[in-house]
């Protein structure tokens, strides 16, 4: 009866919290039925999804609407991340922002073009008076579409506040059908120092996870001692879709109170990182599966609530402990999962002892490793907690520990490459040795004299690598001296293998022109439309440039009524 009385207050509360948001201020972006590939916090690489990707019917160009009267006071537009975005500023304060769009309305298209020939650049950011693109609720601002590091055809939508932090659109009306209970695929104990066990272990313990008719969970009985804490592999799936989304919130009880809760309403995109110390990072880097921690440790993430002793349990000898995780979805589809723990303290325990190297990190310290060529710069609060880090360099190649550890900022890598001849070295590059073959992928770099250096959040294993080869350039939809009267599109491939595309420029007849560049296809686009192109005869030009300055220039000529 305790545990329920306590359940319903708790969740009477969290019910309620949902309602400190105007309900029918904002309506839908799109005229279509939203079904959702993507939800509101759900656990992305490195960061949490910070709004709704909304299905377009597996394809671009559906019209995409203001969701209130407001005006235009951002536009993005990147190779990467959201590709073409547009953020919106509402008289209440809140900024709704549209991603990986394919255009514009027409009035926002013409603005931007206008900035982007000024500029000369395909990459842009504008931040619109209040009185230069006014909109009004319903009224056109957009087409959706793939652009950036979009997966496949949908809209992305946020709502911000004024601190620019985004809220879940779903606490503003913008209604979604979901009648499914959230989904429990594993759940995993842990113990947390030195003298914990579990089932007479001190190794993390995957248990077995038994379904009930009702469709919550319970798992094996299990032993334990000392303090302990529980994570667990959960989704959601909402109605019309077979995409697993991320849950809403979670929380967790022992013996009937409330000792931990995780709620997927706000968060700051400061903080989005902590994701990796949120989640079994080193699980993750092992098995791509994410195990979302049910206990806090040196994380300062705001989803996790304060709650009792941050979720971390102290089971002692010879007592008996029941407790619940709550999972739940934002229509308030819930999945119970109950694990009865017996407090046993082991008998002839020897704890495994840690692994130790020469060198140690303490976290909230700066701290440099050099040797030979080679040196690092970790800066404090670089790491959430103190570890023995591996450091090893065996002639350009630097061995910095294996990516287990996750981050919270980045560190410098530094290379001396005074050793190597003067022609050589504009070739040079940083580069982190990937996947099995140890494939050279390119980092940032930076030159100054003799030292290059590239910064990162990511540990592994890094080694100087050299790129002569130019790019590549080939002509998609037309050929030298071909006539193009009827064509509204010129494509050309563009591609480099080795440190990757730096830039480009296009101009035709001396003139420049705006091409798109989707790094997905490796696809560079003119449109006539732009009605830059007026003569019968062009020479078109382009050069392609790439991170360590390999250049290539194509030309070719095309004629136009």
């Amino acid at each position: 009866m305790r545990f329920i009385l306590c359940f319903f207050l708790v969740f009477s509360t969290f019910s309620n919290s949902q309602n400190n948001y105007p309900q029918d201020y904002f309506r839908s972006p799109l005229e279509i039925p939203l079904i959702l590939s993507g939800n509101f916090g759900e656990l992305r690489s490195n960061h949490f999804h910070s709004g709704l990707d909304i299905k377009t019917q597996q394809r671009e160009g559906l019209k995409a609407v203001a969701c209130a009267d407001g005006f235009v006071s951002r536009i993005k537009i990147a190779h990467f991340g959201y590709g073409k975005a547009l953020y919106i500023t509402h008289p209440n304060g809140y900024t709704t922002v549209y991603g990986h769009l394919q255009s514009f309305s027409p009035e926002i298209e013409a603005y931007i073009k206008k900035q982007q020939y000024e500029k000369e650049s395909y990459e842009i950011e504008l931040f619109p008076s209040a009185e230069t693109l006014p909109v009004t609720k319903g009224s056109l601002v957009a087409y959706t579409g793939n652009t950036g590091g979009s997966g496949g055809p949908h809209l992305h939508f946020e709502i911000r506040n004024k601190e620019e932090h985004p809220i879940n659109p779903m606490l503003f009306g913008i209604d979604i059908k979901d009648n499914s209970k959230p989904i429990v695929s594993s759940i995993y104990a842990y113990a947390l120092d030195e003298n914990a066990t579990v089932n007479k272990l001190s190794s993390k313990q995957k248990l077995r996870l038994i379904p009930l008719k009702s469709g919550d969970y319970t798992t094996e009985s299990i032993e334990a001692y000392g303090n302990i804490g529980f994570g667990i592999e959960t989704t959601d799936r909402q109605d019309l879709a077979a995409n697993s989304n991320g849950v809403y919130n979670m929380q967790t009880f022992l013996n009937g109170n409330q000792n931990f809760e995780v709620d997927f309403s706000e968060f700051s995109f400061d903080e989005s990182s902590c994701i990796n110390q949120y989640i079994d990072y080193e699980h993750y880097i092992n098995s791509r599966q994410r195990i979302q921690k049910l206990f806090k440790k040196n994380n300062p993430l705001s989803l996790l609530k304060p709650t009792l002793n941050d979720g971390i349990l102290t089971i002692k000898d010879s007592t008996s402990s029941v407790y619940k995780i709550r999972v739940s979805d934002f229509k308030n589809n819930e999945t119970f999962v109950t694990i009865n723990i017996k407090g046993k303290k082991p008998t002839n325990f020897n704890p495994k002892p840690g692994k130790t190297t020469p060198y140690y990190i303490t976290a909230n310290q700066s701290t440099n490793l050099k040797l030979g060529n080679v040196s690092v710069d970790f800066y404090p609060d670089t790491f959430y907690e103190n570890f023995y880090i591996d450091f090893d360099v065996n002639n350009d190649t630097l061995n910095l520990h294996k990516d287990v550890v996750p981050t919270r900022k980045n560190f410098t890598i530094k290379y001396d490459i005074s050793n190597y001849k003067d022609a050589d070295k504009d070739k040079l590059y940083i580069a982190r040795l990937v996947g099995y073959k140890k494939y050279p992928v390119y980092s940032s770099t930076q030159r100054d004299g003799n030292i290059l250096s590239t910064s990162t959040k990511t540990l592994g294993t890094y080694a100087l690598a050299t790129d002569t080869v130019k790019p590549t350039i080939s002509a998609i939809n037309f050929k030298d001296g071909q006539w193009l009267s009827n064509y509204r599109f010129l494509k050309v491939k563009i591609d480099d293998a080795i440190s990757g595309i730096s830039n480009y420029r296009a101009t035709v007849s001396g003139k420049w022109i705006l091409m798109e560049y989707d790094y997905k296809t490796d696809t560079l686009t003119y449109d006539f439309n732009d009605g830059i192109v007026t003569d019968t005869k062009n020479d078109f030009k382009l050069i392609v440039t790439d991170n360590v300055g390999n250049s290539t220039t194509f030309e070719a000529t095309f004629f136009r009524k």
